[in-house]
């Protein structure tokens, strides 16, 4: 199905390791034009690459810490001088480390997944807005890949707390602008592994290896409860983002969640 993103405008936070850059590939695939918006520089230039070889029309990498004031704003601004505008953005950029609930007494730690997952998003989400309402042809499509800890998981209470505001933020978007052609979703991602070394940069919560974040004993357990009985692939998450951004295969879908985990969790 032609999804009519050729030449399409896309800002992608967090596109340079994992789900990021799968979405980034994705794209690419269908000929878009990419903003890639990292913090790993180094990561960031190898997937400008990687996207360059796979289709892209162009791809453009602005290396920012999102959590800093004004920085989504710049990035989208980077796409506008650009291009004109955007089409589209995918709010990937995220960060996490579990811990149980009553464990969790670190404030700092607390303050820095609510400035990436929450504030960074809000900052990014309004820029696009602003731009899409800008544009000759007013309308766009936001997608805000959020997590199955949104609805609630062991060892994730505060990560998942972030997200289910970003939950929040992404429908209120659907309700506020969709009287100005903007369309805003949702993806949950279940566990995605890192297809290998070169998926991950430096800065990465997997650069230290699959025990890092998830060890196996851990996947075992994760699996049991999987309907579908395998992992997430970043491939299956691009799937659904591109999906949900296309004004043809989605053009009537707002203020949606899809989980794609393998059936993990059925919101």
């Amino acid at each position: 199905m032609d999804l009519g993103l050729d030449n399409a405008r896309v800002v992608v936070t967090g596109g340079a390791s994992n789900i990021g850059r799968g979405i980034v590939h994705g794209y690419a695939a269908e000929g878009s034009r990419i903003l890639l918006c990292d913090i790993d520089g180094q990561q960031a230039a190898r997937v400008e690459r990687e996207a360059r070889e796979r289709g892209a029309a162009e791809v453009l990498v602005v290396v920012a810490d999102l959590t800093g004031p004004g920085a989504g704003e710049r990035a989208i601004g980077e796409a506008v001088a650009a291009w004109g505008g955007v089409d589209v953005l995918v709010n990937n950029a995220g960060w996490s480390i579990g811990e149980f609930v009553a464990r969790d007494h670190d404030r700092d730690r607390w303050q820095k997944l609510v400035d990436i997952n929450l504030f960074a998003t809000i900052e990014t989400t309004q820029a696009a807005i602003a731009a899409m309402r800008a544009d000759d042809t007013p309308g766009g499509s936001i997608v805000t890949v959020a997590s199955e800890a949104a609805f609630g998981q062991i060892r994730q209470g505060v990560y998942g707390a972030t997200k289910a505001a970003q939950v929040a933020l992404a429908r209120t978007v659907a309700r506020e602008h969709g009287r100005h052609g903007i369309r805003s979703n949702i993806v949950c991602p279940g566990l995605v592994i890192p297809d290998g070394p070169e998926a991950v940069g430096d800065q990465s919560l997997w650069s230290g290896g699959t025990d890092a974040v998830f060890n196996d004993k851990q996947i075992d357990y994760l699996l049991k409860d999987t309907p579908l009985q395998r992992l997430t692939l970043a491939k299956d998450i691009a799937d659904a983002v591109l999906w949900l951004s296309s004004d043809i295969s989605a053009r009537q879908v707002t203020g949606q969640l899809i989980s794609v985990s393998g059936g993990y969790t059925m919101p």
